[in-house]
């Protein structure tokens, strides 16, 4: 029997590699977030954006300087339910909110949680967010970078600064491994000596 074309399967499988990679092509779409009534879209804490309709206890997490201990000891002293949606608390609570992610200690929240204990100008304890936390970090490696101590060196060289093995990471820019030389053009290629003979056994 005579094989049947299979033109058409061709086709089909062509039109479907076509329109996926069109999808590919496509930009990715933003995230719609629905409005839903008596929450607002986005609050305003700490210098960031924080969408309304994520819970408190999530809704922290997104401002930089704030982690899940410092995000739970807030909710602890404010006093939010942490399951509530951010939008849907009031403005009071938010700007107590904000007051105690700013001065933890002064609300009674443990030193061993705040980002920069015994600050090297005021010595003081202090919680620092956001773009200030961003600030101050940029500022601390200048000065170690100025000092030429250990790690400002190692900061200046784009190396890691706190002991880690630098064999197998941190390997970028050289490209790494065993390279053959090339021989000329013409030359004839090297000859394999003959493997020796083995003694005979009397």
């Amino acid at each position: 029997m005579a094989n049947k074309p299979k033109d058409d399967n061709k086709e089909q499988k062509e039109d479907k590699k076509k329109k996926v990679k069109e999808e590919k092509k496509e930009a990715p779409k933003k995230p719609v977030y629905k409005m839903i009534e008596g929450v607002k879209g986005i609050v305003r804490i700490g210098d960031s954006d924080v969408i309304g309709t994520k819970k408190v206890k999530c809704a922290l997490l997104n401002i930089k300087g704030i982690s899940h201990s410092v995000s739970k000891a807030i909710i602890s002293v404010s006093r939010v339910d942490p399951n509530q949606m951010i939008g849907a608390v009031s403005d009071d609570d938010i700007k107590r909110i904000e007051d105690i992610a700013a001065n933890p200690i002064k609300y009674g929240i443990k030193s061993f949680i705040i980002n920069r204990k015994g600050d090297m100008i005021t010595g003081e304890d202090v919680h620092l967010l956001s773009s200030d936390l961003v600030f101050v970090k940029k500022a601390d490696i200048d000065s170690m970078k100025k000092m030429q101590c250990y790690k400002g060196v190692r900061h200046q060289a784009g190396l890691p600064c706190r002991g880690q093995h630098t064999r197998s990471s941190f390997r970028t820019g050289v490209r790494m491994g065993v390279t053959k030389k090339k021989q000329a053009p013409g030359a004839a290629a090297p000859a394999t000596p003959a493997p020796a003979a083995k003694p005979e056994k009397k």
